[in-house]
């Protein structure tokens, strides 16, 4: 259920940065997160549309959401390899001196606004 803590996570931040831009519409939110990152994605998306309804800021505003694929480096033969199909061990030298690369991060990447009808969308 962490999802709801980063729903809130990213309406904050949304929120702060809408107004230091003076923003008064935010019509879409671009997240990405990592593959093994634990996020469950309908869980998000049932989240967003039951949080955002009570802030008008938000009224509407389309949840994008980005899968950033797990991918794991080996420190033995320098090489890096998909996460989820091999786990800790690498599959060119068999090695478990592994560490994850990325595939476990969550970032906002994109928050599209609209600032009046008139002005039509624009990226912050």
């Amino acid at each position: 259920m962490h999802e709801l803590g980063l729903v809130n996570y990213v309406v904050k931040k949304v929120t702060a940065i809408a107004e230091e831009n003076n923003v008064k519409k935010i019509a879409s939110v671009t997240l990405e997160f990592g593959e093994v990152s634990g996020i469950v994605t309908s869980y998000l998306y049932s989240y967003w549309d039951w949080y955002t309804k009570k802030f008008p800021l938000f009224t509407g505003t389309k949840l994008i959401c980005e899968e950033i694929p797990a991918v794991t480096w080996c420190d033995d033969c320098k090489k890096t390899y998909p996460t989820v199909a091999f786990g800790k061990t690498c599959p060119h030298c068999g090695s478990s001196n592994t560490w994850l690369l990325q595939g476990n991060e969550m970032n906002i990447k994109q928050i599209e606004v609209e600032d009046s009808p008139e002005d039509g969308l624009q990226e912050a």
